[in-house]
């Protein structure tokens, strides 16, 4: 502790000086900049990293870490060839490069950490950096099995009681389209009491896929094609469709109490060590509290048009339509003169005011059930049996590997098959 921070401590007495010493507490009170470091430094996280350089001039991205070292030098280049490279302090002692990278960027001296490795990694990543009392912007979702959720609920409470920050990567709750059409939907009632309501990840083509490179191991392989191993990226109704699922939960109030769900694979699978295992379509029915049934599709399967990502209600008074980049109710604008925005820096934006003001927002919880209500959704889908809330959450689904090292073997396991494949 300083001569300065001692006397601040002495000043305003062991209440204060706690939150003078918190993350949250110390940029409120003495604005200066915050060293982010970054963890996951493929697309999605360089990503992250220039939306906060752009939203926030008080910051700079001083660590990064990866499984694979080109993927941090692409994230430093990214940033070095940007309009933001004057706030780049990353040095090769703060990038680091391996299983345990995510561990020594926490603990390289950073105040907040962006999580966007693939999400089977989430919860680890998540409790180190809450143990640490660090701020954190974490992508969606922020788990691929029920060990997971279980890990991340845990840490909800813990993450609060240290006052920290958290900013979840469901950026339609940052966008203003989207937070002045609920509010109307909740509390103008604009379309009465909500009754039912489909959600919709639609995509035209399958998504991206990449070779084995020679020399790859099976973890190393899986690692440089995650989409396609479900303990990494839970599977596409978890991965993407998770948005409109949680613009569902955000508008209704409430998880789900119960789904079934139906699905599959159109794409071949000789191998699933080589092409993956995931399915590429879900039909889910999911029954909200008071009767509401929410239905759910997504899928990504080539040559299939046209597309559909968007969230429709239907209420006692009407209905309502949302899709990034139009709100409408009842057939109307409902937000006339908001265009097309930015919410991927606007999150970012929010999450570092509410740093700096004291405040800090916490939306742990709500991406947890969230990711929950996919991940049930899927369990539904691979069995072919509906189940409840309480029953997902009390599985003992684990898919996330123990032990694992770059160079080791790893076998994947068969497509599911609804109807054969086991409720755990």
């Amino acid at each position: 502790m300083t001569e300065t921070n001692r006397r601040e401590f002495l000043a305003v007495g062991a209440a204060g000086a706690a939150a003078i010493l918190s993350p949250a507490g110390v940029h409120a009170n003495a604005p200066d900049v915050i060293k982010i470091g970054v963890i996951g430094c493929g697309g999605r996280g360089t990503g992250a990293a220039l939306n906060t350089l752009e939203g926030n001039p008080n910051v700079q991205i001083s660590a990064v870490g990866d499984v694979f070292a080109h993927r941090t030098n692409t994230c430093i280049n990214s940033i070095k060839k940007s309009k933001y490279a004057d706030r780049l302090t990353v040095t090769p002692e703060t990038t680091y490069v391996g299983l345990d990278a995510f561990q020594k960027v926490i603990d390289s001296g950073v105040q907040m950490v962006i999580l966007a490795s693939p999400p089977g990694f989430r919860p680890t990543h998540l409790e180190a950096a809450v143990k640490k009392g660090l701020n954190i912007f974490t992508e969606k979702p922020v788990a691929t099995d029920v060990a997971g959720i279980q890990k991340v609920m845990g840490l909800v409470e813990e993450s609060k009681k240290k006052g920290l920050a958290i900013v979840a990567g469901t950026q339609r709750r940052h966008q203003k389209g989207y937070l002045q059409t609920i509010a109307k939907l909740q509390n103008d009632k604009a379309i009465g009491d909500i009754l039912a309501a489909r959600v919709y990840w639609n995509n035209t083509n399958s998504i991206w896929f990449r070779k084995r490179e020679e020399g790859m191991s099976d973890v190393a392989y899986q690692l440089h094609n995650w989409y396609h191993f479900c303990w990494l990226c839970g599977d596409h109704i978890v991965e993407q469709h998770v948005h409109n699922l949680d613009v569902a939960n955000w508008v209704l109030g409430a998880h789900p109490i119960r789904c079934s769900g139906m699905g599959g694979r159109v794409r071949p699978c000789t191998d699933p060590n080589v092409d993956g295992h995931i399915f590429d379509h879900f039909a889910v029915e999911y029954e909200y509290p008071n009767g509401v049934i929410v239905q759910s599709y997504c899928k990504q399967i080539d040559n299939c048009s046209p597309g559909n990502v968007s969230e429709s209600f239907l209420g006692t008074k009407g209905n309502a339509k949302m899709w990034d980049g139009g709100w409408e109710i009842n057939g109307a604008e409902a937000v006339p003169g908001i265009g097309k925005e930015t919410p991927y820096v606007q999150e970012h934006i929010d999450l570092v005011e509410s740093i700096k003001s004291g405040k800090p927002l916490n939306e742990l919880l709500t991406v947890a059930e969230s990711t929950l209500t996919a991940i049930m959704g899927r369990m539904s889908t691979y069995t072919g049996k509906p189940l409840t809330w309480e029953q997902a959450l009390k599985s003992k689904e684990s898919l996330v590997p123990t032990g694992l090292t770059f160079d080791g073997k790893l076998e994947a396991y068969s497509v599911p098959v609804p109807g054969k494949t086991k409720l755990i």
